[in-house]
């Protein structure tokens, strides 16, 4: 049996400018949405995920993410504090590392949104990651069934779960949903400093060792304050 990862890293150091103005004051993660922060419907999910530990990097208004935290225990968060720096979502990672240890972990996006179906996607995740065979396993979305989602694709999934990045004007019919397993190891060998995760992404696909795992439920994209609304009627849809 797989083990399930214990630490998750959960990235909160965007500036949130596509959901101004509600981000003028107040971090993305931060931003209610069916009565919960964003964050908090993460930090939940983990948590009845077994996991037990979350580094949460922050950088924009990063005291307000910090205080926020502070009483959790479930998971217990610890901060990486990127307010002095622009790191991105790779360095922020490489940053992070020493207090991930050298285990497979979760990586969340902090405003990503889901509603699990029969099973939860985590536990699915957990159960599929094989790292004989790959370096990262992205949780992937189905872009018709997505909610506020409304661009290209992102990546198409052989059988075999294998992805296959999109090409300039393809339309492919999966989207990174903000959730993935990486093995620590693939960040030995990076230079400290800002880069974006996406070269993570393409590095490990040009090794064949990029997959991904079909999400079980809905998820939505809360990209801008409008976006709010339809993933509310969708939460409220899914406890009807």
């Amino acid at each position: 049996m797989p083990t399930r990862p214990a630490k998750a890293m959960v990235l909160a150091a965007g500036l949130g400018l596509r959901m101004r103005p509600l981000t003028e004051r107040m971090p993305k993660p931060l931003v209610p949405v069916a009565g919960r922060p964003l964050l908090d419907h993460v930090l939940d999910k983990l948590a009845e995920g077994g996991v037990r530990e979350a580094v949460v990097n922050v950088h924009y208004l990063p005291d307000q993410i910090i205080d926020h935290v502070a009483a959790r225990a479930a998971p217990r968060v610890t901060i990486s504090d990127e307010r002095d720096v622009v790191l991105g979502t790779g360095g922020g990672v490489v940053k992070a590392l020493p207090l991930l240890g050298d285990a497979p972990f979760f990586h969340v996006n902090a405003d990503t949104l889901w509603i699990d179906g029969v099973r939860s996607n985590l536990a699915r995740l957990a159960e599929a990651f094989d790292p004989a065979r790959m370096d990262i396993l992205l949780l992937m979305a189905p872009t018709t069934s997505s909610i506020g989602y409304h661009g290209a694709g992102d990546y198409a999934m052989a059988a075999d779960g294998t992805l296959r990045k999109r090409k300039e004007h393809q339309v492919v019919p999966f989207v990174y949903a903000g959730v993935a397993i990486m093995s620590p190891m693939i960040f030995a060998d990076v230079p400290q400093g800002p880069f974006s995760l996406t070269k993570m992404f393409d590095r490990a696909e040009e090794q064949q060792r990029l997959y991904g795992l079909r999400m079980d439920g809905v998820w939505m994209h809360v990209g801008t304050p409008d976006a709010i609304t339809a993933a509310e009627d969708a939460f409220l849809a899914s406890v009807a």
